[in-house]
């Protein structure tokens, strides 16, 4: 770090803390050469989880673009936005796990972590995501998925 007072480089850390997020860091330091006290902060820096689109194309992985179709999903049925909530740092958590390696997780792999986890807490929202997620474009389909549930 320089020194904001003489510029000098060379300096010696006095104290170190890190916030509570765990995000950065306070480093009070002390100019070896004219002895003034100045602070530095430290951003931890992440590589973002990126989701491969069926056409090869990469997008930040968005837990908002998640919350809102699976709220769509869940609409009018007795769920809370606690078990939402829930469900959303369980898909992410689990994303973030499958993309450790390579920062990156398909869409694929993404989409049937959220049915999944909608199947799991109510059958109705389930057909919902599904309809859209899936592209149904006849009766015949949300029949199918509905014969499946049943048996």
């Amino acid at each position: 770090m320089k020194c904001p007072l003489c510029e000098n480089m060379d300096d010696k850390v006095i104290e170190s803390r890190q916030n509570i997020s765990g995000t950065s860091i306070r480093r009070r330091r002390e100019c070896s050469s004219c002895g003034y006290r100045f602070t530095s902060y430290e951003k931890v820096e992440e590589i973002p989880l990126m989701v491969v689109k069926k056409d090869n194309t990469r997008q930040p992985f968005d837990i908002k673009k998640l919350e809102r179709g699976i709220q769509r999903a869940v609409e009018k049925r007795p769920i809370s936005q606690m078990m939402v909530d829930s469900m959303l740092h369980d898909i992410e958590d689990e994303a973030n796990l499958k993309g450790k390696s390579s920062h990156e997780i398909n869409s694929i792999e993404l989409g049937e972590m959220v049915m999944t986890k909608i199947f799991n807490l109510d059958k109705v929202a389930y057909v919902r995501f599904a309809s859209v997620y899936r592209h149904f474009e006849n009766v015949e389909e949300f029949v199918n998925i509905i014969d499946t549930l049943k048996s």
